[in-house]
């Protein structure tokens, strides 16, 4: 009978210290793993591309993924800058090829527009 209750109280124990409990994490929804930390609005276009992911598809002068801030400023005018911006914010594709641009909703249009303007510094002379 001792046998009995020692392996009732072992199983007991073993199982209420291997069910992992944290009260204080919820689960994330879907909105809030897609979307990251806003980007500081205190920063210049130059110094907001260099805090996003920018680097991972263009570079100032040279084609990788997406085209070259050069490319990019050769194409457009200050005129195309609210579109552009747009395109930051939401994302696109098939302008530069099959690979689209992914979206970035932590970026406010206003900051989006800033990056466009230093881009488009890029501008061949």
């Amino acid at each position: 009978m001792s046998k009995l209750f020692l392996t009732g109280g072992l199983i007991f124990f073993l199982y209420s210290c291997s069910k992992k409990e944290n009260p204080t994490a919820e689960p994330l929804s879907s909105e809030t793993s897609i979307v990251s930390e806003p980007v500081n609005t205190n920063l210049s276009g130059d110094q907001m591309i260099q805090t996003l992911d920018c680097s991972g598809c263009h570079t100032v002068n040279e084609r990788m993924i997406g085209p070259s801030y050069q490319e990019i400023a050769d194409k457009y005018s200050e005129k195309d800058t609210e579109m552009l911006a747009l395109k930051i914010v939401e994302g696109g594709s098939g302008v530069w090829g099959g690979v689209p641009m992914a979206a970035h909703p932590q970026v406010s249009k206003e900051d989006a527009k800033k990056m466009i303007e230093y881009i488009l510094t890029s501008k061949k002379k």
